[in-house]
């Protein structure tokens, strides 16, 4: 990096530290209740340093573990306790279990099944390669799919070049790899472990509701899924429409022959790793049961003597682990999951999390949150439907410049205060922030996927920023559509109804 770089970040870390220093000592947001005051200063410091990226990510994320005790805000082991929790490992097994899966190639497979499947025209090529993006991003993180499915769509669009067709070059090109970008964003809204942010949400919720009911794995599913099939369809159509419009004809099936090909015939560590992630979706669906009406069907967790004493986390764990212990008879001596792979779990991401918790119980604890929602309480002469969609394109714009887990970190401990203040269902703010949050389309540095395609495909900002816009403003009207239509089905959102009895914030202290 340059000196003039250099310096600039040096800026950005100094300035934000000294203002939020001076803030901490010279200003009094509530008499008589200075940690309000500090909390309201670590939490400007750290939304500084996340949106600016002065230093990485994940150690503005440690900044509670050393500034929370020496402020008085909360004391160390309280805070600590926020870097591991059920959410947290829910991530760790997920994300092993994902490891595994790509250790042993199980989702090229897959993608390559599913690319083979749909056929060879251009519409239908397209739609054959967001199928597979969508699925396996629901799963696995969607900069891994997205660094799959690149190269898979390039060695399609150097064939055509080949063949006189402008390929990589022509309007097709461009639309086959936004779209892959844009589907491994899309995909991962439809599961809670698919992307960061719906993970914070479900702890900062329980943080900051402490009574409020569990969000289970099924239970967003049944939420997220039908949104982010409904936002890949409009995906599907949009790009069809800018860069698939004058394609016709079928494109050569066997560049993707080949590479199925060459993966072999099934082995016994990719059958093992299908079982196992089969079984690790339906133990996720069916823990907890579902409800039909007044016919209540009780999960597998009813076996137990505790029932409530199991959660995702536990299950993700419990699968992962089971493959630590299975042979893996072409390495023999191998297991499917080694911890050689496991070494490439996302350690910062887990740290961001925990700076994420952390901060998010100083907000209730310090009585910060109270006094945001009685700060903000003018605000609810707002009809829900407007407030909605300036939340979601809020946040969606902001998304585009900052991490996507930072920013729901950021935002959701003063979207649950705010909702308190004007008396709404805090899910009816706090869900659709939680999806904007990774509907970040328009810019090469709003998400890995965008930056992959960027780098290895021939794309311009203009076309991509083009294209994005349009997502981004279709996808506020879908995610405030669904929250309306399926929120009181699925969470019991009252819209103008009375509000829950959990949604109570506390008025400060330890």
């Amino acid at each position: 990096m340059s000196n003039t770089g250099h310096g600039w970040r040096n800026i950005l870390i100094v300035v934000p530290l000294v203002a939020c220093g001076v803030f901490v000592l010279v200003a009094d947001l509530a008499p008589g209740q200075p940690l309000i005051t500090r909390t309201a200063g670590v939490a400007m410091l750290m939304a500084a340093w996340w949106i600016t990226g002065a230093i990485p990510l994940a150690a503005t994320a440690l900044l509670p573990i050393v500034l929370f005790p020496a402020l008085g805000i909360m004391n160390a082991g309280d805070t600590a306790s926020n870097y591991i929790n059920d959410i947290i490992f829910l991530y760790i097994g997920g994300f092993l279990v994902a490891l595994a899966m790509q250790r042993w190639n199980l989702h090229r497979r897959i993608a390559l099944g599913m690319i083979l499947l749909f056929g060879m025209r251009p519409r239908a090529l397209l739609l054959g390669f967001m199928a597979p993006t969508f699925f396996l991003s629901m799963f696995i993180s969607n900069t891994a799919t997205t660094m799959m499915m690149a190269p898979i769509a390039l060695a399609v669009l150097v064939d055509l070049e080949e063949r006189g067709h402008p390929g990589l070059r022509g309007g097709f090109g461009v639309g086959l790899l936004l779209a892959i970008a844009y589907c491994a964003s899309i995909g991962g809204t439809a599961t809670l472990i698919g992307t960061p942010p719906n993970l914070s949400f479900a702890r900062i919720l329980a943080i900051t509701f402490p009574d409020a009911p569990e969000i289970s794995f099924a239970q967003w599913f049944v939420f997220g899924f039908p949104l982010a099939l409904c936002m890949a369809g409009l995906l599907w159509a949009l790009i069809s429409w800018m860069y698939a419009r004058g394609e016709s004809g079928e494109f050569n099936r066997e560049v993707i022959v080949a590479q199925y090909r060459a993966l072999g015939p099934w082995s016994f560590e990719q059958v093992a790793m299908l079982i196992a992630f089969s079984t690790l979706g339906v133990l996720w669906m069916t823990r907890t049961g579902v409800a039909f009406g007044g016919v209540h069907i009780p999960g597998w967790s009813a076996l137990f003597e505790h029932p409530d004493y199991l959660r995702d986390g536990t299950v993700a764990i419990a699968v992962a682990s089971v493959l630590f212990l299975l042979p893996a008879p072409s390495e023999p001596g191998k297991r499917l999951l080694d911890w050689e792979t496991a070494r490439d779990l996302r350690w910062d991401i887990v740290l961001l999390y925990g700076g994420g918790f952390a901060l998010a119980s100083a907000f209730v604890s310090s009585g910060l949150s109270a006094w945001l929602g009685d700060g903000m309480s003018g605000l609810s002469g707002l009809h829900p439907v407007l407030l909605v969609a300036t939340v979601c394109l809020g946040i969606s714009m902001l998304t585009e410049l900052t991490s996507n887990t930072a920013t729901t970190e950021m935002a959701l401990p003063i979207l649950a205060a705010l909702a308190v203040g004007i008396g709404v269902h805090p899910l009816l703010l706090m869900i659709p922030a939680t999806l904007a949050c990774s509907c970040a389309f328009m810019l090469p540095v709003a998400t890995p996927p965008n930056a992959i395609v960027f780098g290895v495909g021939n794309l311009s900002i203009a076309q991509m920023a083009r294209t994005g816009v349009l997502l981004n403003l279709a996808a506020v009207v879908l995610i405030t559509a669904i929250t309306f239509l399926l929120g009181p089905l699925v969470f019991g959102i009252e819209v103008g109804g009375a509000m829950p009895e959990w949604a109570v914030l506390s008025e400060g202290g330890h």
